[in-house]
């Protein structure tokens, strides 16, 4: 377990609080309390302090917008009006349909369950999404695998969840059941905050009740899978901040089946690492990989070293971040460039 820093209060490391938070401070900001954002609406922010639940109010010229449940505010603890939002150390963001600004889905999260069902549900494009997101969040990520007491073959759905990235950790559990407690306790200790992903009906309401030990009358609600489908219905409507056993906050978030990708070039090269690192190898700096001679990573397709369904899927990625991600202009709005490729 990890040990808490002398120089941080009890109370406040209880909520998360970390040194690189506490070299935030100066001496403009005496008389300000921490709280950490615990949830957030189009009106109204709630956050914990040391004290306990607060509503927040906002200085004017700022919207709920700007913050992400999990960050960290000073505000004045009498009013508890924010007087400013402390640096983050990860934000998970998302590009929504029509929006400009990304959505902010979690901050200061030290680690993401991305979590999914073993049956139907269970969609490696989807899981890749997310991987892509956590990545470029900076973010450690696992891949908890729910209703293992469903399925008569756990192992298949464990070995196709490890395949989508090198080194990823994959935990199999019942989330109904106490010991999927323990199976997470290594991400859970005190100070840590994690947050739950996936899609709807996969048992992330079920695997907070578990991990939080909520009573019946607390308990966030959960929903099942339709049977035709597999699809999930929407139980969680908001993002939420939650204690749970072992000292740990877990985020809640509402289902996400459609995730855009947009400005996650950090995060596809390390989900694609085996591509990545063949790429330099290639003819053209600027090879696509589906038809240029010379392509290193075309040869290990045939090679039978790189699954071509792997690539179809990594080339649908990349072509989409490449669409959504806003161009960096230069002096007075000129386009920048990418260098070309070698003369053919």
């Amino acid at each position: 377990m990890e040990k808490q820093d002398h120089h941080i209060p009890a109370p406040l490391y209880a909520l998360g609080w970390t040194p690189a938070l506490q070299n935030q401070l100066g001496p403009d900001d005496a008389g300000l309390e921490p709280m950490r954002v615990s949830s957030v609406h189009r009106s109204k922010i709630t956050a914990f302090s040391v004290g306990g639940r607060a509503k927040l109010s906002l200085p004017a010229g700022m919207t709920t917008a700007s913050f992400a449940v999990g960050d960290w505010v000073l505000a004045d603890p009498q009013s508890h009006q924010i007087s400013r939002l402390l640096d983050r150390h990860s934000l998970l963001q998302r590009k929504t349909a029509g929006a400009r600004q990304l959505q902010l889905i979690a901050a200061n999260v030290d680690t993401v369950f991305i979590v999914t069902s073993c049956n139907d549900d269970f969609n490696p494009a989807r899981l890749e999404r997310y991987l892509a997101l956590t990545n470029q969040a900076g973010t450690g990520a696992v891949i908890v695998l729910t209703k293992v007491d469903q399925t008569p073959d756990v192992a298949k759905f464990q070995r196709k969840a490890a395949a989508l990235q090198r080194g990823l950790q994959v935990v199999s559990i019942n989330g109904k059941s106490r010991d999927a407690i323990a199976a997470l306790a290594p991400w859970c200790h005190a100070g840590q905050t994690v947050a739950l992903i996936g899609s709807s009906g996969v048992g992330k309401s079920t695997l907070l009740n578990t991990l939080a030990h909520k009573s019946e009358d607390d308990a966030q609600a959960t929903g099942s899978i339709r049977e035709d489908d597999a699809k999930g219905r929407h139980t969680t409507t908001s993002r939420s901040l939650h204690t749970i056993e072992g000292g740990a906050w877990v985020i809640d978030t509402p289902g996400m089946r459609t995730l855009h990708v947009s400005d996650l070039s950090t995060g596809l090269d390390e989900l694609f690492a085996e591509i990545t690192e063949l790429a330099p190898d290639c003819r053209f700096r600027d090879c696509t990989h589906t038809h240029e001679p010379g392509c290193a990573v075309q040869s290990a397709v045939a090679a039978g070293k790189l699954d071509p369904a792997r690539l179809a899927r990594w080339s649908k990625l990349r072509n989409e971040n490449k669409q959504n991600t806003p161009i960096v202009t230069g002096a007075r709005g000129n386009k920048r460039t990418s260098a070309r490729g070698r003369r053919r």
